[in-house]
């Protein structure tokens, strides 16, 4: 079946020959000569994706896109912009505001056919995700076995902001959280800093290698406090050889983990600000309860995202004025996770 594209541009012209491109490329093109036209024909034609210009008569297309974000049947297909605005900042502030890519007039065929084909491929990708979801397939991984074996060992706490190991010691250990919540991150040559994970309870951290002396090469610090417990390379391989079931659990652990880094880096290239945003709020609230708040600054939070605080702020406050959380200081409480589930 073709892939259904909706095409908003007020200039005649450009929009005929736009379109003709698309289905010379096996798409199905509507098109529209206005924004208030777009949404319309938007809710009949059900499109895959929407090419949007942003200088139009009767709406423009930031307002398109804006009515699009807060609709449930429209946020979810991908959305470019198409236009002659060329200032950082209006590229910016379309990406802000949850467009997908963003073509500047003029434009090569290869340049329209290569956006398109990649969010479209983007869409595909988190759909066959979903669809994995939905089935049962993605089932979360269990360690009681392991958990169980070392229960007795020494637990050690850690008060809020306490470092636990820093890039380039020697890796000793991996770490099992009892309770509380830890901060892995690298900083850049700039200082700037990244945050490669966060883990809660009943979480493992610090796997580097079982078998060769290698250095972390992250920092770790308790968000808040937290009592953890250490667990020697040895002990993990005296533990392998006796019982071989662990070491498949220990293989689905680190394959699992890979998995959620390569998850990542696709949102991070594909997703909207408003989806990325929408993501590590849920992940963060692990409970999946209103009565759960997510304690984390707003920094923090940015650079999970890879978003600039700015960007973040504004999206929060679009969040609480659509009624999907509210915030107070470095709390944020999730009021409606169906709306924050459902934004793409």
């Amino acid at each position: 079946m073709k892939k259904k594209i909706l095409l908003v541009e007020d200039d005649k012209i450009l929009r005929d020959n736009t379109a003709e491109i698309l289905q010379l490329a096996n798409y199905e093109v509507i098109t529209a000569d206005n924004g208030k036209l777009g949404i319309e024909k938007a809710h009949v034609f059900e499109p895959d994706i929407i090419i949007c210009d942003i200088l139009m008569p009767e709406l423009d297309g930031y307002g398109v896109l804006q009515i699009a974000m807060r609709d449930s049947e429209l946020q979810k297909v991908p959305f470019i912009f198409m236009s002659a605005k060329t200032n950082h900042d209006d590229v910016r502030k379309g990406m802000d505001m949850g467009a997908s890519d963003y073509i500047t007039k003029p434009f090569d065929e290869s340049e329209l056919l290569s956006a398109v084909s990649s969010r479209l491929k983007r869409k595909e990708i988190f759909e066959k995700q979903k669809t994995v979801e939905d089935t049962g397939f993605n089932k979360s991984i269990k360690f009681e076995s392991i958990q169980e074996e070392f229960s007795a060992k020494e637990k050690f706490i850690y008060n809020s902001e306490m470092s636990i190991y820093c890039e380039g010691n020697n890796s000793n250990h991996i770490f099992y959280i009892v309770s509380g919540e830890v901060k892995t991150s690298k900083n850049n040559e700039t200082g700037k800093e990244l945050i490669t994970g966060i883990f809660k309870k009943h979480n493992f951290f610090g796997f580097t290698s079982f078998i060769k002396n290698k250095a972390y090469d992250e920092n770790a610090v308790a968000l808040k406090k937290t009592i953890l417990q250490k667990i020697t390379k040895q002990e993990i391989l005296n533990l392998v050889k006796q019982n071989p079931q662990i070491a498949i659990n220990f293989m689905d652990l680190l394959s699992e983990n890979l998995k959620q880094v390569k998850d990542q880096l696709i949102h991070l290239a594909y997703d909207s600000v408003r989806k990325k945003t929408a993501d590590a709020l849920l992940q963060l609230n692990h409970k999946n309860k209103k009565e759960y708040p997510i304690n984390i600054s707003r920094s923090d939070l940015a650079s999970i995202i890879g978003i600039a605080k700015e960007t973040l702020i504004r999206t929060l406050t679009d969040f609480k004025e659509e009624n999907i959380i509210k915030t107070d200081r470095n709390s944020i409480e999730i009021i409606s996770f169906e709306k924050l589930k459902s934004i793409e």
